[in-house]
């Protein structure tokens, strides 16, 4: 079993009786399904459908909390509270801190399950027991690329697509809970099957490109670099170089497609 505390996370609070709603017009999943003892991850969109972050949401019995990546939390209050109009919302940063457990019997006082995937592990929130250890996050960080999850670094803002991302098949999307900001591309995208790429793990036989990197196959871009640690990685890759190994720079790299990865064409 293995813990770190996710110094690159932030909790907000998000107060008042209207918190619930406010928040379920506003993210690509159900506010509602979040329960004092189930997480539920979700995406906030531009107005076009464009990722602009990504966060965790805890219910607790007078309050909802925002796991959020630690250099969005000011810019997610501000664009958050621009919505607020006359609605009973209070949204504030705390000093509260996140853990992350993962392995074998990763389970805990106070954990709640990670939503994306059961070999994810779980986490949860405590009160400034934040530890810096910096080679821990990186432990975290490499658990979860290798399992192919998607972290703030692998989106580009207001660029990235929800779907191809993957939240549709790590549960960060409801297509039954009505509308919400972004929601008309993220459906459409869905129902009529138009993407046409998705981040894709990737595994090198050397360091990794950097984040960015375009990555060529046969003269032409099928698919840029996001982050990495070591030899794992994961890329944006278009559907014509899921099963095809890439070469840049004298490094290999091969797509590993995981098991909860669907087939579209069926």
């Amino acid at each position: 079993m293995a813990r770190a505390w996710l110094t690159d996370r932030t909790v907000l609070s998000v107060t008042g009786q209207d918190r619930i709603g406010f928040l379920q017009g506003l993210v690509s999943n159900d506010v509602a399904a979040a329960t004092d003892t189930a997480l539920i991850w979700c995406g906030y969109l531009t107005p076009q459908g464009r990722y602009l972050s990504d966060f965790f949401i805890w219910h607790e019995p007078d309050r909802l909390l925002l796991d959020v990546p630690a250099d969005h939390a000011a810019m997610l209050r501000t664009k958050l509270l621009r919505f607020r109009l006359r609605a009973d919302v209070q949204i504030e940063v705390t000093d509260l801190c996140v853990e992350a457990l993962w392995g074998d019997n990763a389970e805990d006082r106070g954990m709640r399950a990670d939503p994306r995937l059961a070999s994810a592990g779980a986490r949860r929130i405590a009160q400034s027991l934040r530890r810096e250890d910096t080679a821990a996050v990186s432990a975290y960080h490499a658990h979860r690329l290798s399992l192919g999850l998607p972290d703030a670094v692998d989106c580009e803002s207001e660029k990235t697509l929800l779907i191809e991302a993957n939240f549709d098949w790590l549960n960060g999307i409801s297509f039954s809970k009505g509308c919400y900001m972004g929601q008309e591309l993220t459906a459409r995208t869905h129902y009529r099957g138009l993407v046409k790429k998705r981040l894709v793990p990737v595994q090198g036989d050397g360091p990794l490109p950097p984040p960015g990197t375009a990555l060529m196959l046969d003269g032409r871009e099928v698919g840029q670099m996001r982050s990495a640690i070591g030899q794992r990685g994961l890329a944006l890759l278009r559907r014509e170089a899921w099963t095809v190994t890439l070469h840049h720079e004298g490094t290999t790299l091969t797509p590993l497609i995981p098991d909860w990865f669907k087939d579209e064409t069926s």
